[in-house]
């Protein structure tokens, strides 16, 4: 495997042999390449070529059991693929990662998948190390989305605690990270954040959690399930203090960390509650965090057991295309890559909060101060009266996405659970407001264009409900 060529003697009347060393002198570069990363598992320093890419991948799909020239295949799984579309978008992958019933168990007919599949792994722990999680003792990419994962974790620590059925959750209005408890078969115990004024960020509610730790004893307690990265004005929870109250009252302790591999403020927390405190999974969505279609999530931890137990929970084999999106684009991008992309989007979330607080200053309005969230912002819209849902629709329509607007009293009932005005992550808000976030991969010329439309729409909104109230 990975052999460059040099030992197969080629006759001069098919090249000149001094233009063959030149060729072979750049495919051993790119074989001390592919050496590097397989002895090392380590992130490349600088991203690497396309076609270097696409090579080590035909490579290690080559090493696979569908993609032997002589293989016979008498199985019921084969990794037969019938359109020629779909073997080549998936470089001939077929067989997908892990054994029934285990995600990290090798698979005798897929060696390659299985390489793929470690050495993955192996470069996403490397990333999270390097980002500031040093205590973190390993991950594993697992081909579900964040929801589904969150579940997945929640029933591996339902296992190690059968008689326990309820799961104190920090209050975040966002349905996937309450369902997954829901559909983990538990009980959730809401905790609903604090603030002191209307317009004042939330922030968690740490003496809520030990009166109910107390109250329901410690024994019915599945977890206490904490939430980093989040929509203004929450703050991102403090999981430094949870992370605390869980090493004191021997609980397990699960993080919902969407999108925090790109803030580095969430990033020294992971790393402080890890080492005062406990956590037992924080888990990640590698579209949020890596530039990937949506699919996949990076379960990590301190304790290679606990992730043991994790993978050993998933029934069957799992895809492998997150697996290959992911290793795909952590070789482009390399260490250098990634970590400039986290500096253009510290240094856009900047400038998208003094825009809107310039904003925010010229219509009346005001930006509700989040020091614990440095992804997402909240402006008020107490100034533009009933029907502020229209404002979202407007910019949406002009081709504004990810914008949500936050009316006063809107309520949702998920699963048979009713949030008092859902969106806002509380029951008693008093002003509607929108969001907007500087998360990974956001350009200035967006945030430029972002002003541009809001300004026009705010103006027609603002002029459309002025004459309503005239008439």
């Amino acid at each position: 495997m990975f052999s460059n060529g040099s030992n197969i003697n080629i006759p001069q009347k098919l090249v000149p042999g001094n233009y063959l060393q030149l060729g072979l002198a750049a495919q051993k570069y790119k074989q001390r390449n592919f050496k590097e990363l397989l002895e090392k598992r380590k992130l490349p320093e600088e991203g690497w070529r396309d076609e270097y890419i696409e090579e080590l991948v035909h490579q290690l799909a080559a090493l696979d059991s569908n993609n032997f020239p002589h293989n016979v295949g008498l199985g019921e799984r084969e990794a037969r693929v019938v359109c020629k579309l779909v073997a080549r978008r998936h470089y001939n992958f077929g067989h997908g990662i892990g054994r029934s019933g285990d995600l990290l168990e090798a698979q005798p007919k897929a060696a390659g998948s299985t390489l793929l599949s470690n050495l993955t792994n192996a470069l996403l722990l490397d990333l999270i190390r390097t980002l500031g999680v040093t205590s973190c003792a390993g991950c594993f990419l697992v081909p579900l989305a964040t929801g589904m994962t969150l579940t997945l974790c929640l029933q591996a620590l339902r296992k190690s605690r059968p008689a326990a059925k309820y799961v104190l959750w920090s209050r975040i209005d966002q349905k996937s990270c309450f369902k997954a408890i829901i559909a983990a078969g538990l009980q959730p115990v809401i905790i609903t954040g604090k603030a002191s004024s209307a317009a004042e960020a939330l922030d968690t509610n740490i003496h809520k959690f030990e009166e109910q730790i107390i109250a329901l004893g410690a024994d019915n307690i599945v977890c206490l399930y904490s939430t980093t990265s989040c929509f203004a004005p929450r703050n991102s929870d403090n999981i430094i203090e949870v992370a605390k109250l869980a090493k004191r009252f021997a609980l397990p302790h699960l993080v919902n960390n969407a999108y925090g591999l790109q803030c580095m403020e969430i990033i020294s927390n992971l790393e402080l509650a890890n080492r005062k405190g406990r956590i037992d999974y924080f888990v990640q969505s590698t579209d949020k965090n890596l530039l990937v279609p949506v699919g996949g999530a990076i379960v990590a931890s301190a304790d290679d057991q606990s992730l043991q137990n994790l993978a050993s929970s998933y029934a069957g084999r799992a895809s492998s295309s997150q697996t290959l999106d992911v290793f795909m684009t952590l070789l482009s991008l390399g260490r250098g890559g990634y970590q400039n992309l986290l500096r253009q989007r510290k240094e856009n979330f900047d400038y998208l909060k003094h825009h809107l607080l310039q904003f925010a200053v010229a219509h009346g309005e005001c930006v509700p101060q989040c020091e614990n969230n440095s992804i997402s912002l909240a402006l008020t819209l107490g100034t533009l009266g009933a029907g502020v849902t229209e404002l979202g629709a407007m910019l949406h329509t002009r081709g504004v996405s990810g914008v949500r607007v936050i009316p006063v009293g809107q309520t949702k009932s998920i699963d048979g659970y009713v949030f008092k005005d859902f969106g806002s992550h509380r029951d008693d808000l008093k002003l509607p407001y929108l969001t907007v976030a500087a998360a990974l991969g956001v350009t200035r010329n967006d945030i430029d264009k972002f002003f541009e439309i809001l300004e026009l729409c705010w103006s027609k909104f603002s002029k459309s409900t002025r004459v309503v109230v005239g008439m």
